[in-house]
């Protein structure tokens, strides 16, 4: 009399399905896969199962899950320069795809304690607050979370933001830049923020914290967050007493 196949058999054997198919070709990037439900009568294994197998690949960047709508094969992940000032939206034209950007708030505000000591001002200063989704592809691949000194860029406010003037584009042509810091954080996104980006408030996210300065004063504070399974961050540079040629 045979075994039956272990929970965790019948795991690896969904997920080892799913990946066959992306493999050979037959699911595409940007393809909607079966549903879960329609994979579980294909398979004859439990919904807990090919849940596991699904959200296991979309953690590993395979799959593209978007709550209401369905499963997709991801794209492969694009990657952002982690030493260099960029600017989202050129770089996801110069990969050919389109670029979109929804400003969801743009105003004037006290500064928290938090917000101050990011910008050297005090507790209760005016700042500039802008937040922004980017999108690639109609998926959206970063928030955007600046806070701006009002004393170095008193205009911001009065900037129409979006696909045709983005936040960093502006900035960068409005100032000269000569320090910057980057801290980078692992976390999950809060309520809003998966609201926002449109993911499960348990997929991981990478955030870059960003501050510039001009003239020995700090212009403007950013938090970027970016879903792991859509997002990378990353750079090469040569290493001082390297050789070029080896």
């Amino acid at each position: 009399m045979s075994t039956p196949p272990t929970p965790q058999a019948l795991y690896r054997r969904a997920k080892d399905y799913v990946q066959g198919k992306l493999s050979c070709g037959e699911w595409k990037p940007g393809d909607l896969i079966p549903s879960e439900n329609r994979l579980v009568q294909e398979l004859g294994m439990s919904r807990m199962t090919v849940n596991r197998a699904l959200r296991e690949l979309t953690e590993e960047g395979h799959l593209l899950r978007i709550s209401g709508v369905g499963t997709f094969v991801a794209e492969s992940k694009p990657q952002s320069n982690l030493l260099r000032i960029t600017n989202i939206a050129d770089e996801i034209i110069a990969r050919g795809h389109r670029y979109s950007c929804e400003v969801l708030h743009l105003g004037r505000e006290a500064a928290s304690m938090s917000i101050a000591a990011a910008l050297s001002l005090t507790t209760g200063s005016s700042v500039f607050h802008l937040l922004c989704v980017h999108c690639e592809e109609g998926v959206p691949v970063q928030l955007e979370d600046r806070y701006v000194n009002p004393e170095l860029v008193p205009d911001f406010l009065k900037q129409q933001f979006g696909e045709q003037l983005q936040p960093a584009r502006y900035l960068l042509q409005t100032i000269r830049p000569d320090e910057m810091e980057h801290i980078v954080e692992a976390s999950h996104p809060s309520a809003d923020e998966s609201r926002y980006m449109q993911i499960d408030n348990l997929e991981p996210c990478l955030v870059l914290m960003r501050r510039t300065w001009s003239n020995g004063k700090i212009v403007t504070f950013v938090r970027l967050t970016h879903p792991s399974s859509r997002y990378r961050l990353g750079s090469r540079l040569p290493v001082n007493g390297a050789h070029r040629d080896s």
